[in-house]
């Protein structure tokens, strides 16, 4: 969605009125010039009288874009495609433009790197609609979990990379994920899970155990633990099993799928653990 700031086009009574730009007259346009030569010229020998050429080029420069800002070539609309996430303020900030600054001043190329650099933007660009307008478009990076760690919560984004900063407390009911190594696996394990209807949506967390394996969370308090070799595979297995035997509805603590050949399974009856396996193929 394109949003308008500094000057909103969406005033009340609709379009913003554009004013005639006086530069228009031949006449005006002619004097303008002249006296944009002027000034240049004058700001260019006052430079080179204190010896600095880099100070004459600056000074140019400066004049030339205050005398363009005079002409109507100035900040006054900021439209934004794409902003979800990403504060307003920060946004503005890393644009380095305030509302009347020369239009021809800024620097697109440092504005998209300072933009890109924020937490939530993945990729972005910057452009200039002379006279008074700069478009931002952003592309916003999707969360797709919630990494634990030292006791504190990161969103891990599409890319396995974590957004520094974000504000997790709206994504809640993300995937908690934890382990070392976790949040660059996060988006293999959503789509392994997305495959099995059966089993993914009953999964609350998972820990990257021995930077190999998984052990799955599930709702009730049940651990499956999945072999570091074909995890989908187990995951089709336990839910073959769901589907004749009930499991996740017996009382079942742990799921160990880490044998090829069989389901180990433990569960608690009267206080006291009951262990049981299934052999491959007994469904």
């Amino acid at each position: 969605m394109m949003a308008p700031w500094f000057f909103g086009s969406s005033a009340k009574g609709g379009r913003r009125k554009r004013v005639v730009p006086f530069w228009r007259s031949r006449r005006v346009a002619v004097v303008s010039i002249l006296a944009l030569m002027t000034t240049i010229a004058a700001a260019t020998a006052w430079g080179w009288k204190t010896g600095s050429f880099a100070r004459a080029a600056e000074a140019s420069r400066e004049a030339l874009l205050t005398a363009t800002a005079a002409l109507g070539f100035e900040v006054r609309e900021v439209f934004v495609v794409g902003r979800v996430q990403t504060p307003r303020a920060q946004l503005l900030k890393a644009l380095g433009a305030n509302r009347g600054s020369a239009i021809l001043g800024v620097d697109l190329t440092a504005a998209r790197q300072r933009i890109i650099a924020l937490p939530w933007v993945s990729d972005a660009s910057v452009e200039r609609v002379l006279p008074d307008t700069v478009v931002i478009r952003i592309i916003e990076r999707k969360p797709v979990a919630l990494w634990q760690r030292h006791g504190t919560f990161t969103l891990v984004d599409a890319a396995g990379e974590t957004i520094a900063g974000a504000d997790v407390a709206a994504f809640n009911t993300l995937l908690v994920i934890v382990g070392e190594g976790a949040p660059e696996r996060a988006v293999a394990l959503r789509e392994m899970l997305a495959g099995e209807e059966t089993i993914g949506p009953r999964v609350k967390g998972a820990v990257w155990v021995g930077r190999r394996r998984w052990d799955l969370a599930l709702e009730g308090g049940i651990t499956v633990r999945l072999p570091d070799h074909d995890p989908t595979g187990a995951l089709h297995r336990l839910a073959a099993y769901q589907r004749v035997h009930r499991l996740l509805e017996r009382g079942v603590q742990t799921i160990d799928l880490r044998l090829a050949d069989r389901v180990v399974i433990r569960r608690a009856a009267k206080g006291s653990d009951e262990d049981m396996a299934l052999k491959a193929g007994n469904s």
